[in-house]
């Protein structure tokens, strides 16, 4: 690699300082905005999702100081790249203090949460949840595949499929998804089958990382928790057969996870 001069990195420096006090003036933002939060406050759980899009919009400031030092100095500047990793944990977290962290819950267990945020319409929901997918993706393919983050990913994307699954109410969305009439007909369908895709995709993140490199029992188990999260949506839907085949491959995971077990070839 060629040597970077430092009238190239006084460049670079002046070009990220307007995202960096960009980033700054956000996080100052969202620790007022914090210190003002108490459990309890009418608004509380909105204010939390305007937070997770901040945290969101942070994280893109930190992948364009990315983008910047790849196109001035042809470098990856990783510390940005961690910086934005860390930023759309928080938004995740925010998600998950409105609608719970739990993978595999009865809806039913749901519906406080729900009733909290029910002036918050599927749309914007929707939209909320595109936006941190896309950020999450476009911050997988930043480090790339031989990145030391690639298996802390598994948990980034599981935790981004629960929260998913939990801030729709599937309750209303199984109405919807088959009434072409009602006016969330196209979000909620577009929406559901995200979900399918997400939580079987962290299904199978989660089973590669316990086979491929931790050898973690907790992994698996959570591997067999987004299946059962995703057999939930199939009977919501009415898709016996998936319901079904997503319960026997379930049972084989399990039944391979016992196996392992008693072998001692998990931790």
């Amino acid at each position: 690699m060629a040597k970077i001069s430092e009238e190239t990195r006084l460049h670079f420096n002046e070009c990220i300082q307007p995202y960096k006090d960009k980033v700054n003036q956000t996080l100052e933002k969202e620790k007022t905005m914090r210190n003002a939060m108490h459990e309890g406050d009418i608004g509380l759980e909105y204010k939390k999702l305007l937070l997770c899009e901040d945290m969101i919009y942070v994280a893109s400031l930190y992948m364009a100081q990315n983008s910047l030092s790849l196109k001035l100095m042809e470098v990856k500047n990783n510390d940005a790249l961690n910086e934005a990793r860390k930023m759309l944990y928080k938004a995740i977290i925010y998600l998950e203090e409105i609608v719970t962290s739990v993978i595999d819950c009865q809806y039913s267990e749901l519906n406080e949460c729900h009733e909290a945020i029910k002036s918050i319409n599927i749309v914007k929901r929707y939209l909320i949840i595109r936006k941190l997918g896309l950020a999450i993706q476009i911050l997988k393919d930043a480090f790339g595949d031989n990145s030391k983050w690639k298996w802390s990913f598994v948990e980034l994307e599981g935790r981004f499929a629960t929260v998913a699954k939990n801030l729709i109410d599937m309750k209303a969305a199984g109405a919807d998804f088959f009434d072409p009439r009602s006016e969330d007909y196209e979000t909620t369908v577009t929406y559901v089958r995200m979900i399918q895709k997400l939580l079987e995709k962290a299904a199978n993140g989660y089973r590669d990382r316990y086979e491929l490199s931790t050898r973690r029992i907790d992994d698996m188990r959570n591997a067999i928790k987004y299946l059962v999260a995703l057999r939930r949506v199939y009977i919501v839907l009415g898709r016996n057969n998936e319901a079904e085949e997503t319960k026997k491959k379930a049972m084989v995971w399990k039944d391979k996870m016992d196996a392992d077990q008693k072998k001692g070839l998990s931790n």
